[in-house]
């Protein structure tokens, strides 16, 4: 069944359509509320050698993953003795919590306490992800004390407060962007009943997607910013579809009836939503290429949202619009006429009078908005993506400046062999691979039992050898070997975050590989890397190892439907260049802004998923404005074979539609710039900036301008095709 007989199925039927939408948004919308219940963490959690050896460390040498911290600060007139009864007392009371495995004192433990500072590390049994009702009583149990503070951080506290503000972000946004969307529906249509529908359309396919999603989330790991995104995309992208199809729906009923109207707007608008959608379909599946559950989790979600809303727009809005067809009959578009003399129409005339020269001032100026990108820095998301306000981000910042050394990373190498320690070969082979780490001019500092001891390899293996021996040097030899395992601490020049960190973790782990590199037959011991170094890593690999395929999938599939829909090579080409164009000009922007801390913004360094989203997403819905602009102009082509006036009169009847689509997009966006949560404020400035670009200076001027310059050429195809 064709777009314009299911359209006219669910327009002649409308009551049967209705009920059962409805029934499916009650059972959905139900599931929807529960859906941060099924949600984890972020999501950037790569299946590598971190992960493993985090096992290792709590398993054998009672290292937590993931620990909760308390950070004590005590003022000066305070003593010590004040001071340590007051983490003593602390202490205890933490001791009645329900899942706590392990508490690591800094009365107990050296190096946790440090002048006016001390820090203690709990674990418990939980996930991160499911901490929330242990860290609610952590925070009960805390005592006051006038003149000293203990504060909560760690990543599973971070996490929480991350997941409160994003809630606390999604709600502010959809309280500013409905609203403005329904005001930009109600300056288009004039009417607020016509202007209501695209929001239904567009609060039904979240709460169906976000449904669907709790389904989806009982059997995966599903990333909590899925909770951002999908209304995100889902309430403009459902709107966006909704309101192309009522346009096109009101302008052919001044000129034909109802059911002829609809199919003919289906045909058009209804053809271009369905291109469109294909390419954002497309642009979301190419992020299953990064094996990370956030990027997997995202594109399901919007993917189920883009699905959902379309669904919607071809069968939910025609039975809507056959229940308000006597308010359609009431505000009815103007004659083509209209079209001729209105503004867009001067514009694009004005545009096509002087192609070259707009054209080359529209590509210089986004052109200069790449230059940011030079100094562009990518960072994981840690405590700075909260706000100053929170204590977490407080005593993450004074931890990280009271207890770790400036521009070091602290790496964790164990070794490993099922004989280790039963030889006198592994013992040499264990030295050989310290004595190494130690010559490495990258290596700060080499902690391990032969630096702690101070013993040969010789000695070491004789005291393993006899359990009377053993246990006398059991505090010196247990901090470090462990059954198969010995841990040695390696502190790295760079921080986790840098190049030349991540450079070295890449190198040593190439000479545990079988004829890896220089310097790789020195030890023969099997290791494995960690450390945060080594997760950030991890995560930068595991994307920039693959975005080549991401994009390569991206362009050829999108370049698919656009030839398919338009028998043009030309303009599939072009569409592509120019939404790469008005992307990197976002990203440039988008590093003007946050680099430097510019419009009121902290300064800090780019999420590293934040571009690839906006890339995926926007390269996908930017699609939306060009295929329903092309199919204009493509319609027009085709009756007239006139380039000129094909894009004029496209141009002028679909500019209104796609400024004010822009318009609701940038409105439902936008918002999350004024979240909370750094990340959040990046992804809705980034998508917001892109959208704004691309429906003015590229649908405005440089596609009037290559239009008019190539002419017939725009729709050259092969012969064959």
């Amino acid at each position: 069944m064709g777009l314009d007989k299911l359209a006219l199925v669910s327009f002649r039927f409308p009551k049967p359509i209705l009920v059962s939408w409805s029934i499916i948004i009650l059972v959905m919308g139900s599931y929807a509320l529960r859906l941060d219940t099924v949600l984890k963490d972020h999501g950037l959690y790569p299946n590598g050698q971190y992960a493993k050896v985090q096992e290792i460390l709590a398993s054998d040498f009672g290292i937590p993953d993931d620990p909760t911290m308390l950070l004590f600060e005590k003022e000066d007139t305070v003593t010590k003795a004040v001071f340590y009864q007051f983490i003593e007392q602390t202490l205890q009371r933490t001791q009645k919590l329900n899942g706590l495995d392990r508490v690591i004192s800094p009365l107990k433990e050296a190096g946790l306490m440090r002048g006016n500072f001390a820090y203690a590390l709990l674990s418990f049994s939980s996930p991160s992800y499911r901490m929330e009702k242990s860290l609610e009583s952590l925070e009960e149990s805390l005592p006051q004390h006038p003149h000293i503070s203990v504060k909560m951080t760690g990543k599973s506290v971070v996490q929480r407060d991350v997941n409160r503000a994003s809630h606390f972000d999604l709600a502010q946004a959809e309280l500013i962007g409905i609203p403005l969307a329904f005001f930009v529906l109600w300056l288009v249509f004039r009417r607020l009943v016509i202007a209501m529908l695209p929001i239904l359309i567009g609060v039904a396919s979240v709460a169906i997607a976000m449904g669907l999603m709790f389904g989806m989330g009982l059997r995966m790991n599903m990333s909590n910013f899925v909770l951002n995104v999908i209304p995100m995309v889902g309430l403009a992208l459902s709107i966006d579809f909704a309101l192309m199809i009522v346009s096109r729906f009101r302008e052919e009923l001044q000129s034909r009836g109802a059911a002829e109207a609809l199919t003919a707007a289906m045909r058009t608008a209804g053809r271009a939503v369905l291109y469109s959608s294909a390419s954002i379909f497309l642009g979301l599946l190419s992020f299953v290429w990064i094996p990370l559950p956030m990027f997997s989790s995202i594109a399901y979600g919007a993917m189920t949202v883009l699905t959902v809303s379309m669904l919607l727009s071809f069968t939910l809005l025609p039975a809507l619009l056959a229940v308000f067809l006597p308010a359609l009959y009431k505000g009815r578009e103007r004659t083509n006429a209209y079209f001729k003399q209105s503004f867009w129409h001067m514009i694009s005339r004005f545009v096509m009078k002087k192609p070259a020269l707009l054209g080359g001032i529209a590509a210089s100026m986004l052109l200069g908005c790449l230059l940011p990108l030079r100094g562009i820095a990518l960072a994981i998301p840690d405590a700075t993506s909260l706000p100053l306000s929170y204590s977490s981000r407080l005593a993450a910042d004074a931890y990280q400046k009271h207890f770790e050394t400036p521009s070091t990373s602290r790496i964790w190498l164990v070794a490993e062999d099922k004989a280790l320690f039963r030889d006198k070969a592994d013992w040499l082979k264990a030295y050989a691979l310290v004595e190494q780490l130690t010559s490495d001019r990258s290596v700060k500092e080499v902690d391990s039992v032969f630096s702690r001891s101070g013993m040969t390899p010789e000695q070491l293996y004789r005291i393993v050898q006899k359990p009377s021996s053993y246990k006398k040097y059991v505090a010196v030899l247990q901090p470090f070997v462990s059954g198969d395992h010995m841990l040695i601490g390696v502190t790295l020049a760079g921080e986790p975050s840098s190049k030349e960190a991540r450079q070295w973790l890449r190198i040593w782990e190439q000479k545990q590989e079988p004829g890896g590199g220089r310097g790789a037959a020195a030890s023969s011991l099997p290791f494995l890397l960690g450390g945060e170094a080594k997760y950030q890593q991890e995560v930068f690999d595991n994307i920039f190892a693959n975005i080549g395929y991401v994009i390569a999938f991206l362009f050829i599939s999108n370049f698919i439907v656009l030839f398919i829909a338009f028998r043009s090579v030309v303009v599939a080409l072009k569409t592509i260049v120019m939404n790469l164009l008005s992307l990197g000009a976002s990203f440039g922007i988008l590093a003007w802004i946050f680099e430097s801390g510019r419009l009121g913004m902290e300064p800090s360094s780019i999420a590293i998923m934040i571009p690839v989203f906006i890339f995926g997403l926007v390269f996908g819905i930017s699609m939306d404005y060009g295929v329903f602009l092309l199919s204009r102009i493509y319609e027009e082509y085709r009756r007239t074979q006139n380039n000129e006036y094909a894009v004029l009169t496209g141009m002028a009847s679909t500019s209104k539609i796609i400024t004010s689509a822009a318009a609701i997009m940038i409105a439902v966006t936008a918002p999350f710039a004024f979240g909370e949560v750094v990340g959040v404020k990046q992804l809705g400035i980034g998508i917001a900036t892109a959208i704004f670009i691309d429906a003015t200076v590229v649908r405005m001027v440089l596609v009037p301008s290559l239009m008019s310059l190539l002419g017939k050429w725009n729709w050259w195809a092969p012969r064959w095709f």
